[in-house]
């Protein structure tokens, strides 16, 4: 191999390295505030919003630590019957679901990571919010608590 070559090599291993850190911060980038109203008080997260079918297919896929105040919502144009799984998902999660008016209507716990069982919402739903598993418990959330953030209407 040529010396030119073993630096183009290099030169690409660089940039592939430098683009793969840039998608891992990524991650944390266009977060949003969202509070949840429970008994307890209110609880505030940064959340990654999935709004889209590519974004809301990946969700919180392969990624192996998420922090404790963070979360991801995704929203949905309508409310309707919505199923999850947790295939090549690493992290244990919460997941609760909500109405288009912000008000909780089922809460599942602690979502066995990497399963390929159906996690289904319930009654129909506007939008999902994936967290830490054992956040819902920590903060003490039950169905009807609400949420506080731009995409529901009271």
């Amino acid at each position: 191999m040529t010396a030119v070559a073993v630096r183009l090599r290099g030169a690409l291993a660089l940039a592939l390295f430098v683009v793969a850190g840039l998608g891992a911060t990524g991650h944390a980038s266009g977060l949003e505030s969202l509070q949840i109203v429970t008994a307890s008080g209110t609880h505030e997260f940064q959340v990654e919003i999935a709004a889209d079918d590519a974004t809301r297919e990946r969700g919180l896929m392969n990624r192996r630590y998420m922090a404790p105040d963070r979360g991801m919502l995704f929203e949905f144009d309508q409310e309707a019957p919505v199923s999850f799984w947790m295939k090549n998902t690493y992290i244990p999660l919460d997941m609760i679901f909500f109405s288009r008016a912000g008000v909780v209507t089922n809460v599942v716990a602690d979502a066995e990571p990497l399963s390929e069982r159906v996690i289904p919402s319930g009654p129909p739903c506007a939008a999902v919010l994936e967290l830490n598993g054992g956040e819902a418990a920590a903060i003490g959330l039950k169905v009807g608590d609400t949420v506080r953030h731009p995409f529901f209407r009271p």
